[in-house]
């Protein structure tokens, strides 16, 4: 059965969904604001696949507003986590929608959606794949259904429910998507912003968001590993259970084996895309360093790379010198084959991650 459901905050990943809901045969509307609304009525919604420049054009209605007496199955509200609290009164104005699925990063929780609009109406997950806004094109990472993106969402109180499979079913009707209905998905939103908020952002911006700087620059994956290693402990020790468990693994790897393979990775088209997205997400980024922050307080463990990191979000610290390479390498054991292959399984992981990474330029 075919639904009604509103796009609130059609950014690159809000364009990539309504293309693929209204392909699945789904009546989708479109709520944004200013220039990128205008872009909307005349452009419609224009995506580009990263990989091979192709271009879609879908036009789907504009709608100005939601409406207290409006009614849609499904909002699904993809947006900027610090643009949010904008819209929370809209939100909880209307009685009519049944769910309202907040697709972004999110380390505070869900407690604000859930007093806007009530428990019952409040579903959590995060927007696959990465993409970034340039004119009115979202250049968007491939998602093919050969080989379908996972789309974690969730219950806040890790319940299974009808509601719960009816989104699963629609959000799984789109061409390239895989479901994940998870039980923990505010754990697994919490590690995702540990993984790559206050470890990889930074470690981009202390290079000028500039790609050539970055690959270059031996120092900045230093400082992104031992980040990486405190903002994983400091998680942990707030109380969140780090999931998916497999991450673990990117801890285990040697410093000088995760430098190497980072350095590599850092010329690849996926880190075009990271930077991309951080290039026009800086006040996000801030956003969710502060919601981390918060998070860690509740344990006690020091970050001092993390900290020493996140002065560059802040803009606090002149950017690291082109491919400097001044902080030693902590070599440690190297454990053999055993080692190796828990490395390579956990970039694997990494890659994913960075493919995926949600600071979105919309609304």
């Amino acid at each position: 059965m075919k639904k009604k459901i509103l796009i609130y905050g059609v950014g690159p990943f809000g364009s990539l969904f309504a293309e693929r809901l209204a392909e699945a045969g789904h009546s989708v509307f479109l709520l944004d604001h200013g220039e990128r609304q205008q872009e909307l009525k005349k452009y419609g919604v224009v995506t580009e696949n990263t990989e091979t420049g192709k271009q879609t054009v879908t036009h789907l209605p504009v709608v100005d507003s939601l409406d207290p007496e409006d009614f849609y199955d499904l909002v699904i509200v993809p947006m900027r986590k610090n643009q949010v609290s904008d819209i929370l009164p809209a939100l909880a104005a209307n009685k009519n929608v049944p769910t309202f699925l907040f697709m972004m990063n999110n380390a505070a929780g869900q407690q604000p959606f859930i007093d806007a609009v009530g428990k019952e109406r409040v579903m959590a997950g995060f927007p696959q794949p990465g993409g970034f806004k340039k004119g009115h094109v979202m250049h968007m990472m491939p998602v093919e259904a050969k080989k379908p993106m996972v789309l974690p969402i969730g219950e806040v109180d890790g319940h299974i429910t009808r509601r719960t499979l009816e989104v699963m079913k629609i959000l799984g009707s789109m061409r390239g998507y895989r479901v994940e209905v998870r039980k923990d998905i505010d754990d697994w939103l919490k590690t995702h912003v540990a993984l790559l908020i206050p470890t990889l952002a930074p470690a981009v911006y202390a290079c000028n968001t500039d790609l050539e700087h970055f690959a270059a620059t031996r120092d900045a994956h230093v400082l992104l590993k031992r980040a990486l290693h405190e903002a994983l402990l400091a998680t942990e020790d707030a109380g969140v259970v780090l999931t998916p468990p497999a991450i673990r693994m990117i801890d285990r790897i040697p410093e000088p084996i995760f430098v190497s393979i980072l350095g590599k990775m850092a010329k690849s088209p996926t880190f075009e895309n990271v930077l991309g997205h951080l290039r026009n997400a800086e006040d996000e980024v801030e956003y969710l360093t502060d919601e981390f922050y918060a998070l860690i307080r509740k344990g006690n463990l020091p970050t001092p790379t993390v900290d020493q990191l996140t002065s560059y979000t802040y803009g606090r610290k002149q950017p690291l010198p082109f491919g400097s390479k001044e902080i030693p390498l902590r070599w440690g054991a190297i454990y053999g084959a055993a080692i190796g292959v828990a490395a390579v399984a956990g970039m694997a992981i990494l890659v994913k991650k960075q493919s995926n990474c949600d600071c979105e330029d919309c609304c």
